[in-house]
């Protein structure tokens, strides 16, 4: 069984003892700092010189340095930038600064999991990832609340790395919630596959071959977007809420019966074979080679996906209909203003 840590559990004069260095202001960064801080931690945000979010985080009441300048002062250092530029920005300015007793964490295992960063003896190596986007972990912190995370110890130099997570998750406000024990490699792999196969990848790839269908059948492209994407909200909205068995026992039985008979015929043995061959490839590192390769060569492949996604006909059919849905766009002002971008 999985291990569940809350608030009983942890130590808070442990993340008080240390400066913290929160690498990066981003969606998690900003959610690190400012949660960081209300609780009283001595935390200071690297960022590089010209970054736009240098002003940010001034005007939020936080103390901003250059990345080096920010590792060398701190003793924990949180590593919040894109996976990609993390090993760059980890060897130019934060290695070098690493003494024995120092920690460094992570919010994702990736850069860990795949051997882009090898931190030297003597650190502790440890992950803490809030399962929430940043906003989100900012905004249950104020309300008093927290965001369930994940915390992991890829190396245990000192023998408090684990207890040193949890205090650092406690002052996230994540063991209000709830924090589940992991590893590096389960979190990494999990969490990729989870992306690429059903909550980006597979979700996204079946919500426009659903769109396409309907279109192609002669059937208003509005109608289908209604469908296949708009009200995809309320089934994810009472999955989250009730669990599946929940969500069908809210639908009507027409839906449900439709569920049980034809889920199985989209989702089947093929589908469920070609999602076993992108687990092996995210296990044996060699998505991770790929994505790596891709972000060197300046991203050309990844550019076309992307451009292509954005011209296809779903987008500017969606665009005009949340524009005539208020609520829908008022929503997303919110999130820009709480995450600051």
């Amino acid at each position: 069984m999985a291990k569940l840590y809350y608030e009983n559990d942890a130590n808070p004069s442990l993340v008080r003892s240390r400066k913290v260095a929160v690498i990066g202001y981003g969606s998690q960064g900003h959610a690190h700092a400012l949660n960081l801080h209300d609780s009283g931690i001595d935390v200071r945000v690297g960022l590089r010189p010209e970054s736009s979010s240098r002003a940010k985080a001034e005007a939020a009441g936080l103390r901003v340095a250059g990345v080096a300048e920010a590792a060398a002062e701190a003793d924990l250092i949180m590593i919040l930038l894109p996976d990609t530029e993390q090993a760059a920005v980890y060897q130019a300015e934060i290695a070098p600064h690493l003494a024995k007793g120092d920690a460094v964490f992570f919010a994702h295992g990736f850069n860990i999991r795949f051997g882009l960063i090898t931190p030297p003896p003597g650190v502790d190596v440890a992950m803490v990832a809030p399962k929430g986007p940043g906003h989100l972990v900012r905004r249950t912190y104020t309300e008093g609340g927290g965001v369930p995370s994940l915390i992991a110890v890829s190396a245990d130099a000192s023998g408090q790395a684990m207890a040193l997570a949890l205090s650092y998750a406690d002052a996230l406000g994540a063991t209000r919630a709830g924090v589940l024990e992991t590893t590096f490699a389960e979190e990494t792999e999990t969490d990729l596959f989870g992306e690429q196969v059903v909550l980006c990848g597979g979700l996204t790839a079946l919500v426009m071959a659903g769109f396409e269908t309907l279109v192609e059948a002669g059937y208003q492209p509005e109608s289908a977007y209604f469908e296949c994407l708009h009200e995809l909200k309320l089934i994810v909205d009472l999955m989250y809420e009730q669990g599946i068995a929940g969500m069908r026992f809210s639908v009507s039985d027409t839906a449900e019966y439709g569920d049980l008979t034809r889920g199985p015929r989209i989702i089947d043995d093929r589908v469920r074979a070609e999602m076993r061959r992108i687990l092996e490839e995210i296990k044996d590192g060699s998505f991770a080679t790929e994505w790596v390769a891709e972000d060197r060569a300046g991203r050309p492949r990844f550019n076309e996906l992307r451009a292509a996604g954005r011209s296809h006909p779903i987008e500017s059919v969606g665009a005009e209909l949340r524009s005539m849905m208020p609520f829908v766009t008022a929503g997303r002002q919110r999130l820009e203003d709480i995450s600051g971008g």
